[in-house]
């Protein structure tokens, strides 16, 4: 579906738990590169306590939010930014904080109404949620150096991801939202929503890559070192061109994140902006068990093999959808439960903070966060 959902907690709140850029297999090694380059095996917020120290700066019954849990959503989302080559402009960063902040504030407070059925959806959403994003990397090296890079651990990142939607799961229970298959289906049904259903064409590859960038900071390799990638693609290639195995030459010779799992195969989305242009340009082009000449990206040279496409149509309702176990239906009451929470939880997030004797201790940040919570403000996508 390539409609978007609007959150409660945004998009962006989920992304800073981690750096997790929206990728396929075939472009996850670009943004594992691109993110280890903005950071260090040590996690930066803990460098900035070390610095500054770690005071509270917001509180309530029951719970207190700490300057390093802040600080790390922010390096999260400073990460995921500078993955897709963007910046986060400094006259920006309060707002972004104070908005984070709010959200910190609200998961804390769903969190203390948290019900054994409440936890064991959250534990089911994230298992599907640590699936999609081994499955984008490719291979659970791949998944462990981006974890490296960012200074985590998989048991940090799912614990985070299981709050984060624990706390949506009681927000739902409480606002008592449901959301019927009549109206999944009318939704499905309206022709303004028709773009959201169309699966654009597929192709299924196999793919060789060797690094002209330093796998860990990014930085271009000498050129030298480029030079003998190039001859050694070459190499690669002329043994293809004579007959010998691509899988087994991708398995032996590839940098790519998942050379070593799933036999190299990949599949791509036509338009994805995930996707190298190059590599999709090559891919598309190919008819199937065709190779590709040798391909120049800025992470380096790669050689295509596709091995079938799939024409561009329609999901039906009961298909899966990409990365996920869910079917399109499931992922429309998603949506509309989202719609609905959406409507509802302003009101009831403020009653939570009010009995709760929520106070942000920082006047920056309390400003920020008020900002944030006007009714005019504009809501994350």
């Amino acid at each position: 579906m390539k409609k978007q959902i609007k959150l409660i907690f945004p998009a962006a709140f989920a992304a800073a738990l981690f750096a997790l850029p929206c990728v396929n297999a075939a472009s996850a090694n670009a943004a594992t590169n691109a993110l280890a380059s903005t950071a260090t095996n040590a996690k930066p917020a803990d460098a900035m306590t070390a610095l500054f120290g770690d005071p509270v700066i917001a509180k309530g019954k029951g719970f207190e939010i700490k300057r390093s849990e802040l600080d790390e959503v922010i390096m999260g989302i400073r990460s995921t930014a500078a993955a897709r080559g963007q910046t986060i402009p400094p006259g920006q960063l309060t707002q972004i904080e104070g908005k984070m902040l709010d959200q910190l504030i609200q998961v804390q407070l769903l969190l203390q109404k948290t019900t054994d059925a409440d936890k064991s959806n959250g534990v089911q959403k994230t298992d599907l949620q640590m699936k999609a994003l081994l499955e984008r990397f490719g291979s659970q090296e791949a998944f462990e150096r981006q974890m490296k890079a960012a200074g985590m651990t998989a048991a940090d990142l799912r614990s985070k991801i299981a709050k984060k939607l624990t706390a949506e799961a009681v927000l739902i229970r409480e606002l008592n939202v449901t959301v019927t298959d009549a109206e999944a289906k009318q939704f499905y049904d309206d022709t303004n929503n028709a773009a959201a259903f169309e699966q654009p064409e597929m192709a299924t590859v196999r793919y060789i890559m060797l690094m002209t960038v330093d796998p860990v900071t990014g930085a271009p390799l000498s050129a030298d070192r480029q030079q003998a990638k190039r001859k050694q693609i070459d190499d690669i290639l002329k043994q293809i061109r004579g007959g010998e195995d691509f899988a087994a030459l991708a398995k032996q010779y590839s940098e790519a994140p998942n050379a070593k799992v799933d036999n190299n195969e990949m599949t791509l989305a036509r338009g994805n902006p995930g996707t190298p242009p190059e590599v999709e340009a090559a891919a598309f082009s190919l008819t199937n068990n065709q190779t590709s000449d040798v391909i120049t990206t800025t992470l380096g040279y790669g050689i295509v093999k596709l091995l079938d496409k799939t024409p561009a149509k329609k999901l039906a309702l009961t298909d899966k959808v990409s990365l996920s176990d869910m079917t399109v239906a499931a992922k429309i009451k998603d949506y509309l439960t989202q719609q609905k929470t959406e409507k509802l939880a302003p009101a009831y997030l403020e009653k939570l903070r009010q009995a709760a004797d929520v106070q942000i201790l920082d006047a920056d940040l309390k400003a920020a966060a008020a900002a944030a919570n006007a009714p005019d403000a504009t809501p994350e996508k």
